[in-house]
């Protein structure tokens, strides 16, 4: 761990706002090194979008449902290569909506699509689907649900336990970058402990993370550097991935955006070090 003077290290995963990444670390006052471990492949010729596209048109979808502002307009794109955008847009306002956080609910707001269920914070699944078993008749209802980047199978269990109908709709996938060598050279240098913290802003990027990892046989490694090091959660979901992938973060940002995630982690680090700095009677914060 560096001494409180110095500047943290932290390793970002962020692939699609990468150069933001870059610029927030920098502006907080960390040397920052940014691997990125996701590429977005829109899905083109997505036939479940279009077919939900018929189905929505016709009166046949009760209630839609919007997990993350890029998707929703990622469908929207797709379905206005088959329609026009004002018919999209009367079909959704005669449709029940809900939306999973404040992204979607901007999205919806600018569309002037009602938004009629909302999840509380923290804005994960949980409180989604809390919500709507609290608030809305599901038994017999057709419920679509906006995927983004990979399926939900709690979610889609609890809403089918309850009676409903469900057909989720992915509108793009993720995969691994077409170059992984900055990746593999990130992880080689993390098991060398070479970032004293580390800032997640998706759940993939720990799955594809690890997937490169055991490639190389460093996967245990790379969690036991991760380990020793300061973990920053975006948001709840992340969390609920990190969790799963045997990662346990120190922080998770409030509100669930890049900025105060970086400096809530750089605190945290700088925190931790004047902590070390003081000798071992000071104890550890993990």
């Amino acid at each position: 761990m560096h001494t409180n003077d110095a500047q943290p290290r932290i390793c970002s995963f962020e692939s699609r706002r990468q150069p933001e990444m870059s610029r927030l670390l920098a502006r907080f006052g960390a040397t920052g090194t940014v691997a990125p471990s996701m590429r977005e492949i829109p899905l083109t010729d997505n036939q479940d979008a279009i077919a939900f596209g018929e189905e929505l048109l016709a009166g046949r979808v009760d209630l839609m449902v919007f997990l993350t502002g890029v998707g929703a307009r990622a469908l929207m794109e797709c379905l206005e290569s088959r329609h026009e955008r004002f018919e999209i847009l009367t079909a959704l306002r005669r449709t029940e909506t809900a939306i999973r956080g404040p992204k979607p609910a901007a999205v919806l707001r600018e569309w002037d699509v009602p938004i009629t269920y909302s999840a509380p914070s923290p804005n994960t699944h949980i409180e989604l689907l809390r919500t709507l078993r609290d608030e809305a008749v599901l038994a017999g209802k057709s419920i679509a649900v906006q995927e983004y980047g990979r399926p939900n199978p709690e979610l889609y269990a609890g809403l089918t336990e309850s009676g409903a109908t469900v057909r989720p709709i992915p509108v793009y996938r993720w995969a691994l970058p077409e170059d992984t060598g900055p990746l593999r050279d990130t992880i080689e240098s993390a098991c060398e402990d070479a970032f004293d913290a580390y800032v997640f802003t998706a759940a993939k990027q720990i799955e594809h993370v690890l997937e490169v990892a055991a490639e190389t046989g460093r996967r245990e490694a790379f969690l036991a550097a991760a380990g020793r090091a300061v973990v920053g959660s975006v948001g709840p979901e992340c969390t609920i991935g990190l969790n799963a992938a045997g990662l346990t973060p120190d922080i998770e940002a409030t509100p669930p955006k890049m900025g105060p995630l970086v400096r809530a982690t750089v605190e945290a680090v700088r925190g931790r070090s004047a902590t070390s700095n003081q000798g071992p009677s000071a104890g550890s914060q993990r």
